[in-house]
């Protein structure tokens, strides 16, 4: 999830990786796999040295667990089940995680399939119960689809901060500092908010909500559900998740897609560039089609479409737009939000445009309701989790050792590179600069050392996980293989190409992957 503004950014202090652009065919419409399914491969052995919490005395209170799955629904059946807060501390608190499951349609399954949307901060349970758009008819045929809501989020111990109200302020708050005062009221801003999560949440969960504990919940999971493998797709964030799974638990790796990949080695300012750069390619990519239309309000060549809407940006500044709501005009930080949530897909891009030409005329109402979509505030105001929980994990996850005024440097070097969104990506290490917790997790390659497999999927011009970063996962797997689309989404399974569609199903039916280099158009 890209970060809107200064205050903001403290809520969202990751990108946005989620799923709140994507799109799915009609779920009668399948143009992938058609092959047989077979068998799953077998556990590996652990490596030497090695302790495997599934099979450790100190865990057996956790994978031995009887749990019970109910009726939720629309066939899915939904439980939970129950894990240490602290994994170094298997006696002391615990919490407990919510799952559901849609079982496989057909009369031999191969297993179940664990889901996670990304964000982080998103819901696996709520993509779970997308299944039947989100997956093709061969993959819900021979998997189960399971997805929870990992630690700190939704239904599973979930991060608690701001009010809706709370949330209105800050979301629209300065979203790129250009005076001493307003940085200093941006960092008074975050660190504000990183106190009220403490107060309103379990300290103790808040040091634990880290992507490595998250990947040991899932190995539980894993075991609940009777699989000795894990078969696994993860999108966006949930790539990272599935990544350190396998560099954890490399043999209990079984086939494993990881879509618009985040690559584990790259620094927070390395990572806010790289996010930087892709909006920026997907704005020119926004641009040139529409200039091929004829009503599209950026005149003239590319650059000066991408000139004007950033002028428009500045305007925006000193000048938040009317939206029929009083109380929430449209300011800078809003629109830079909306713009964002309509460069994720390509199906958005019309309601992008007739956004832009609202607010040139002094309306934001368009742009309002993408950036209101993109924060996941419904129409009565309220606010969904994500915004608590992703800052929470992403501080957790990757370690910010700038200083504000550091960061303040490279967010002006990023708005000169990339106008007009790359001023406020650059601020989104604010937030993770005065959080309460340091990082717990390390910034390295990851390499899975015997591992099955692993299918990584990269968009040429994703804007929230840039292309590169699926290139360098994909290599640093010792087992990994790239699958390249051609595409101007965040994203590749299920948005529209059949190539894609058939390579990951008939990967996760059989295991073969796709001859190396292959990219679909």
């Amino acid at each position: 999830m890209f970060r809107p503004a200064v205050r903001s950014l403290t809520l969202l202090a990751a990108v946005a990786l989620g799923v709140t652009s994507c799109s799915f065919p009609d779920s009668g419409s399948d143009g992938g796999s058609k092959a047989a399914a077979t068998a799953l491969p077998s556990a590996g052995s652990v490596p030497s040295g090695v302790t495997d919490p599934a099979t450790d005395a100190a865990y057996q209170k956790f994978y031995g667990q009887s749990v019970e799955w109910s009726d939720c629904g629309d066939d899915y059946q939904c439980m939970t089940f129950e894990v240490p807060v602290d994994w170094d501390e298997p006696t002391g608190k615990t919490i407990r995680i919510s799952a559901n499951k849609l079982a496989a349609t057909g009369d031999d399954p191969i297993g179940s399939m664990v889901v996670n949307p990304g964000g982080p901060g998103v819901s696996g349970i709520d993509y779970a119960a997308v299944a039947r758009q989100a997956f093709g008819q061969s993959i819900l045929k021979n998997y189960s689809v399971v997805g929870f809501d990992p630690r700190g989020i939704g239904r599973s111990a979930p991060v608690k901060c701001y009010t809706d109200k709370q949330y209105d302020e800050s979301t629209s708050g300065e979203g790129t500092p250009d005076t001493p005062a307003e940085v200093k009221e941006a960092v008074a801003d975050a660190k504000d908010f990183g106190e009220v999560c403490q107060q309103n949440t379990d300290p103790a969960l808040l040091e634990n909500v880290d992507t490595l504990s998250t990947v040991k919940d899932m190995d539980v999971l894993r075991a609940l559900l009777g699989d000795d493998v894990l078969s696994y797709h993860g999108a966006s964030y949930g790539t990272y998740i599935g990544a350190w799974y396998a560099e954890t638990f490399p043999w209990r790796v079984g086939r494993m897609t990881l879509d618009g990949a985040i690559d584990p080695s790259t620094s927070a300012e390395e990572y806010t560039a790289g996010q930087a750069e892709g909006f920026s390619r997907a704005l020119r990519a926004y641009v040139t089609d529409c200039q091929s239309g004829g009503d599209c309000p950026l005149r003239g060549s590319v650059d000066d479409g991408v000139a004007q809407l950033a002028t428009l940006v500045d305007r925006t500044d000193a000048n938040p737009l009317d939206t029929g709501d009083p109380a929430r005009p449209l300011t800078q930080s809003l629109m830079f939000t909306g713009i964002a949530q309509g460069l994720y897909a390509q199906q958005l891009w019309p309601v992008l445009t007739t956004g832009i030409a609202q607010a040139n005329a002094g309306d934001g109402t368009g742009l309002l309701t993408l950036a209101d979509t993109y924060l996941e505030r419904d129409e009565n105001g309220k606010y969904g989790q994500t915004l608590a929980a992703n800052p929470a994990i992403f501080c957790l996850d990757v370690p910010e050792t700038r200083t504000p005024d550091q960061i303040a440097a490279g967010a002006a070097k990023l708005n000169k590179e990339f106008p007009p969104l790359g001023g406020s990506i650059g601020w989104g290490g604010l937030g993770c600069s005065q959080w309460p917790y340091k990082a717990v997790m390390e910034r390295k390659e990851l390499h899975a050392a015997g591992s099955a497999p692993i299918l990584v999927l990269g968009t040429v011009d994703d804007p929230a996980t840039p292309y590169e970063w699926s290139e360098a996962l994909a290599s640093q797997l010792d087992a990994g293989r790239l699958l390249t689309w051609e595409g101007t989404v965040h994203t590749a399974y299920r948005q529209g190409s059949t190539c894609v569609d058939t390579a990951v199903e008939d990967y996760m039916l059989t295991g073969a992957l796709p001859n190396e280099g292959t990219a679909c158009k």
